[in-house]
């Protein structure tokens, strides 16, 4: 299962501190030699400030007691670092810890500048330290200190450019505490700013779009209404350009989002052409699967795809996982990922045939004769579906349904309507980038 771990391809877009969850995960499933693991890890390490971490990791390794002198040696220099840089912005520090002096504060950065350096001798060389010691601490793993200082940081930035990179590391800092909630927050501060048309680049705004949608997934799938979420998000058409530009490995979480979703959306055949146009750029069994069912119509094919995905996702740092339900309940992603894919897998295979063999049925769905008789009676009273078992013939019989004229031509209607909201967006879009004459 190695073959399929995305860890390669994600990691280059994360900051390196997100990448540590990565790795417990891989090194928690066995699916590389610990060793190799613990040597990631100390190279990750090596630009950080979690010294006593890396020494750690090296006695572990290296079954010693002994850590190299360079070690010894850096943990000093942090140590010193981290001193100075409290003592620059211990100004700063200590008028923020004061309740009443805060009230003072306003949205207007301006004026916070004028007044902390006519009344509290407080200038921009002291709200520099403040985000330097906030990102020393972030460096040396204290992810609570550094996102209360990138808060307060931004508050008093005029710099675009430094508030924006405070909003990445209070982002990586919220995931790393792993508060979905304000995580969550920061993560639509920084898609608004990254949508915003006074971005600096338009390569630098794809290249920004990409690494925000790296960084959602530990959101999407930990956050209550994450599954829903990361459609709307990446199913967007300038997000999903960037996918299937540059990062088309971003598919198999889409995919699995569309198929837990139990409402079904319109975008979802959109999806499937996206998902057909891009076969032979990305291979993945969570896609294939899709393929399978959708574009090939390989029944066969798609049950053992279905195997393919049940160990794609228990070795998936974002999918091995149990999801959180609405009432506060939690499953493995795995099992609602096959039950859906099952309702997939027939819903389809109902559409081409009036009489089904509930043996052959059975196989499609990876069960055998008992579990597939069962899950049919319950998907029957469940749902609307038009269908019979004949326990004498051991078949399912489709009763045929005829296509509703005006549901169609309310449907088409609101196609209609859709593509052409999204055709005027786009002119009006295209005629405020142009030079004026």
């Amino acid at each position: 299962m190695a073959n399929y771990d995305l860890t390669p391809r994600i990691a280059p877009n994360l900051d390196r501190h997100l990448v540590f969850p990565l790795l417990e995960f891989l090194q928690e499933r066995g699916l590389y030699p610990d060793e190799l693991i613990l040597k990631f890890k100390i190279e990750l390490l090596n630009n950080t400030n979690m010294v006593d971490y890396a020494m750690d990791i090296h006695k572990s390794l290296y079954h010693t007691e002994d850590v190299p002198q360079d070690m010894v040696e850096r943990r000093v220099e942090v140590v010193a670092r981290l001193k100075a840089l409290e003592e620059a912005a211990a100004p700063l520090i200590t008028f923020l810890q004061n309740a009443k002096a805060v009230q003072e504060l306003r949205a207007d950065q301006h004026y916070n500048l004028q007044m902390l350096s006519e009344r509290h001798q407080i200038g921009p060389e002291q709200i520099e330290a403040l985000y330097q010691y906030a990102k020393f601490q972030f460096e040396c793993g204290n992810y609570s200190g550094a996102s209360d200082y990138l808060y307060q940081y931004r508050a008093l930035c005029t710099d675009s450019e430094r508030s924006l990179s405070a909003l990445w590391g209070k982002l990586a800092a919220e995931i790393l505490m792993q508060n979905w909630d304000l995580a969550h927050e920061e993560l639509n501060q920084l898609k608004d700013i990254i949508d915003s048309k006074n971005f600096p680049t338009p390569l630098n705004q794809v290249q920004s779009r990409i690494w925000l949608m790296h960084w959602s997934l530990f959101i999407f799938f930990n956050h209550d209404n994450g599954r829903t979420q990361i459609i709307e998000l990446f199913n967007q058409d300038k997000y999903l350009n960037a996918i299937q530009t540059n990062a088309p490995h971003l598919l198999r979480y889409l995919a699995t989002a569309f198929i837990v979703n139990k409402r079904r959306r319109p975008q979802f055949k959109d999806f499937i052409q996206v998902v057909q146009q891009e076969q032979h750029s990305f291979e993945d069994p969570i896609t294939e699967f899709l393929a399978c069912v959708y574009v090939k119509y390989d029944f066969d094919g798609a049950q053992k795809k279905m195997k393919e995905c049940e160990e794609v996702i228990l070795n998936d740092p974002f999918l091995g996982k149990r999801v959180v339900e609405s009432n506060f309940s939690s499953v493995p992603l795995r099992d609602e990922f096959l039950e859906n894919a099952r309702l997939f897998i027939f819903e389809t295979y109902c559409r081409i045939h009036q009489r089904i063999d509930m043996g052959v049925l059975a196989e499609k769905l990876n069960l055998n004769y008992e579990e597939a008789e069962r899950w049919i009676v319950n998907l029957i009273r469940t749902s609307k579906l038009d269908a019979n078992i004949d326990s004498k013939t051991g078949t399912v019989i489709m009763e045929p349904t005829h296509p509703n004229v005006y549901e169609q031509l309310i449907d088409h209607t609101k196609a209609l309507s859709g593509r052409t909201y999204k055709l005027v967006s786009q002119l009006l879009e295209h005629a405020q980038v142009q030079p004026a004459r």
